[in-house]
C-alpha cells in the first residue's frame, strides 16, 4: 500500500478510498427487498409520516385510488394561505416578515400593539454580544457564509448565561434573540469575507433601530446604505416566502431530530444551517444562477427553443453545467403543478426585469422553466409533472437587487430561522420521544483474524 498522506490526489488517500469502496457496496435491489424507504420516501415519492404539526401545511397533490394526482401548490402558515399574507402586506404597504415570525412562533397573527412590541424587541437584540464580532467572525473569516453562520450560532452558546435550560420560556428567549441576531451575523461574516478573501473594502454600518429585518440587511451590505422602499419590500417578500415550509423539509427535520434529544437550541439550529447549505436544499438558488450563467454562455440564441432544449438535455445527461444531471430550481418533493412561492416571485421578477432592462434574461429563465419538463422526459423517459420551485426565481431577484451570490443561501437561513425555532419548540413540547429510525444490517458474521494472519490487500 502507498504511503498514507491525507491530501487530495495523493496515491495513499486514493488507496484508502478504494478500500472503502470495496467493502461498502450495497446493491440497489437490497433496498427493494427489505422495503427500505430511501430518503424517508414512500414508493410513490411522498414523505414518510414522521410527526404532527400545527405550524405549516404544504399541499402539492391529491390522492385518488392510491395514485398521486397533480394539483396547484399551496403553502399555508398556521392555517393562513401564503397568498393572503402577501396580499395583505402589499395592500397595506408594510413589511411582513416580523408579522410572519410572530405567526409561526405563537400560532396567530399579532395585533398592532403586539407587532410593534415584537419589532422593538427584535431591534433591541440585533447587536451581537460584546467582542463577539471581533473574536468569532473577524479573527476567523470563512469563504462560505453558511459555515460562518453555523459556527457563530454554536459560539453563541458560550455567550448565553443559561444555554442548556430547555424550558419553553428559555427556548422562546433564545429563539427571539437568534431571529434578531442572525442577519447581523450574516452581514458581518460577508464583510469579513470580502476583506480577507476578495481583497475588497470591509465596512460595518451602525444599526438603525427603526429598520425592519429587510431594511437592516440592505443597510448593512450596501456601501452607501442607500436603498428604496420598493427594494426593501421585495426583499421582505422573499423573507416571508422562505420563512417556513413544514416539518418534513430536510433542515427543519434536522432541527427537530436534534431537538428531540433535548440538546440546546444552538446545536439544533447549527445543524439546520448545515443542512440548508446543501445544493439539494437551500444551496439550490445559488446553483440555479451558476447553471443559468452556463446556459447563457453556451446557448448562442436564447430565443431558439430547439437549441435551448438540446442544451438542457445535455445538462440532464450530465454532459454540461456542473455535470450533476440536475436542472436546479426545477421540481419539488411535494409540489407538482406549481410552487406558490415561485409563482409569486416570478411575477415580481418579471416586473423588476422590465424596469431594469433585463427582460431578455428573464424570458430565458421562463423558457428554461417551460422546456425543462420535456428535457427530463426525453432523457429519463419519465412523464413526472414538474414545475419551477422557489429557488428558480429567488436568485434572479437577489441578483437584480444587487445582493451578492455569497448571500443567496444565507438569506434563506435568515428567513427560515423563524420556522426552525417554531418547530424546535413544538417538537420539545409535543414530541416526547427521541427520534430513532432503524437501519437493517447486511453484514454477515465473521471471525476475528489475528493481525499476523491477515493477508495484505
Amino acid at each position: 500500500m502507498a504511503e498514507i498522506v491525507l491530501e487530495q490526489n495523493n496515491p495513499g488517500l486514493e488507496s484508502l478510498c478504494n478500500e472503502f469502496r470495496a467493502n461498502n457496496k450495497i446493491p440497489q435491489e437490497k433496498f427493494e427487498l427489505y422495503q427500505v424507504k430511501r430518503g424517508l420516501r414512500n414508493p410513490d415519492g411522498t414523505g414518510v409520516m414522521a410527526g404532527l404539526t400545527m405550524i405549516c401545511n404544504v399541499h402539492g397533490y391529491l390522492i385518488a385510488d392510491g395514485e398521486r394526482i397533480p394539483d396547484v401548490g399551496k403553502l399555508i402558515y398556521r392555517g393562513i394561505d401564503i397568498n393572503d399574507i402577501v396580499d395583505g402586506c402589499i395592500a397595506e404597504n408594510r413589511f411582513g416578515y416580523e408579522e410572519v415570525a410572530w405567526l409561526l412562533l405563537f400560532g396567530k397573527l399579532p395585533n398592532s400593539d403586539q407587532l410593534k412590541s415584537f419589532c422593538t424587541v427584535l431591534n433591541s437584540y440585533r447587536e451581537l454580544p460584546e467582542y463577539f464580532a471581533e473574536d468569532m467572525i473577524i479573527k476567523a473569516p470563512s469563504k462560505n457564509i453558511m459555515n460562518k453562520l453555523a459556527r457563530s450560532v454554536l459560539a453563541l452558546y458560550s455567550y448565553d448565561s443559561n444555554p442548556d435550560d430547555i424550558s419553553l420560556e428559555n427556548n422562546m428567549r433564545q429563539a427571539i434573540q437568534l431571529i434578531a441576531q442572525m442577519p447581523t451575523i450574516m452581514t458581518y461574516a460577508y464583510q469579513v469575507k470580502r476583506r480577507h478573501f476578495d481583497k475588497q473594502s470591509m465596512y460595518f454600518h451602525p444599526l438603525d433601530p427603526s429598520h425592519s429585518t429587510a431594511q437592516s440587511i440592505l443597510n448593512a451590505i450596501r456601501p452607501d446604505r442607500v436603498f428604496t422602499d420598493e427594494e426593501a419590500k421585495l426583499l421582505d417578500l422573499c423573507l416571508i416566502l422562505h420563512a417556513e415550509h413544514g416539518g418534513g423539509n430536510n433542515s427543519t427535520f434536522a432541527a427537530r431530530v436534534l431537538s428531540s434529544t433535548g440538546t440546546d437550541i444552538y446545536s439544533a439550529i447549527a445543524a439546520a444551517i448545515g443542512s440548508l447549505k446543501g445544493p439539494r436544499h437551500g444551496g439550490a438558488n445559488h446553483r440555479v444562477m451558476m447553471m443559468m450563467d452556463d446556459v447563457m454562455e453556451n446557448v448562442h440564441n436564447w430565443e431558439d427553443e430547439t437549441e435551448l432544449s438540446n442544451y438542457l438535455e445535455k445538462i440532464v445527461r450530465g454532459e454540461a453545467a456542473d455535470h450533476s444531471g440536475l436542472i436546479y430550481g426545477m421540481g419539488h418533493a411535494v409540489y407538482t403543478l406549481s410552487d406558490p412561492r415561485a409563482v409569486i416571485l416570478k411575477d415580481k421578477a418579471r416586473k423588476m426585469a422590465g424596469e431594469r432592462d433585463l427582460l431578455k434574461k428573464f424570458e430565458l429563465f421562463e423558457r428554461v422553466e417551460k422546456l425543462s419538463p420535456d428535457a427530463f422526459a426525453k432523457v429519463k423517459g419519465e412523464s413526472k409533472v414538474i414545475s419551477a420551485n422557489v429557488d428558480f426565481y429567488s436568485g434572479l431577484i437577489y441578483e437584480m437587487l444587487g445582493i451578492p451570490s455569497d448571500l443567496f443561501t444565507p438569506l434563506f437561513a435568515i428567513s427560515r430561522i423563524a420556522g426552525w425555532c417554531a418547530h424546535r419548540m413544538e417538537e420539545m413540547e409535543t414530541g416526547g420521544r427521541i427520534m430513532r429510525p432503524a437501519y437493517r444490517s447486511l453484514t454477515k458474521s465473521k471471525p476475528y483474524v489475528p493481525i499476523d494472519k491477515r493477508n495484505e490487500q
